[in-house]
């Protein structure tokens, strides 16, 4: 199956959701990076710093700006590739309740894991978008889609492999304030909470996998 984007009708009645968490992902993002760069630094995510400094709305706000723009039109791709069509598939509550997850899942693990470094800060909505993209790959096992200049459709699986394996070598090599850290944390709540909500999703989709 592969991928098609959505019309404006769909969009607006199917996947009302989708379209306003791409809009929040962009806009604020783009306003930040070029015109309030004030907007970033004051919603960085310090995990340190996040209880003594009582900077919990970072837990949120980080997640809808970005460190630079390949930062962001990686994720925001990411997510239009796959958000719509997951949305219409299981419905605005849980596509919500998986965004939010996926989320919180990210910021628990990040914080876990960068709570004793001061300098640690982060940007992105790589959590929620990995959530996002894991849970899809399930829903959808057969899908497909194309990236330029690629001439050939990339299996869905195939490419949430190669976004792992991206995140984990960028994490290494991270020196700035993105995330790649909550990739892996965001992608394994995707895959845990279809488990939970749809675990016959998941079954079909390994079954759909084996040859």
């Amino acid at each position: 199956m592969a991928f098609m984007p959505p019309s404006l009708q769909a969009v607006l009645n199917q996947s009302p959701s989708s379209a306003v968490l791409l809009a929040l992902i962009i806009v604020p993002s783009l306003v930040g990076l070029f015109k309030l760069p004030n907007l970033i630094e004051q919603n960085l995510f310090r995990p340190h710093w996040l209880i003594p400094r009582r900077e919990f709305h970072t837990l949120v706000t980080s997640a809808f700006l970005h460190a630079d723009l390949p930062h962001l039109l990686f994720n925001a791709f990411t997510f239009w590739a796959f958000a719509f069509q997951l949305e219409r598939a299981i419905g605005t509550t849980k596509f919500l309740l998986l965004y939010v997850f996926g989320l919180a899942a990210s910021d628990a693990a990040t914080w876990f894991k960068h709570r004793a470094n001061p300098g640690y800060r982060s940007l992105g909505a790589s959590g929620a978008i990995g959530a996002v993209l894991f849970a899809a790959i399930l829903y959808f096992p057969a899908m497909s889609l194309f990236i330029l200049p690629i001439p050939v459709p990339i299996p869905a699986p195939l490419f949430a492999v190669g976004y792992l394996a991206y995140s984990a070598w960028a994490s290494r090599q991270a020196r700035g304030r993105i995330n790649h850290d909550a990739h892996l944390a965001g992608a394994l709540a995707g895959l845990f909470f279809v488990l939970l909500a749809d675990p016959q999703v998941a079954l079909r989709a390994v079954q759909a996998w084996l040859p």
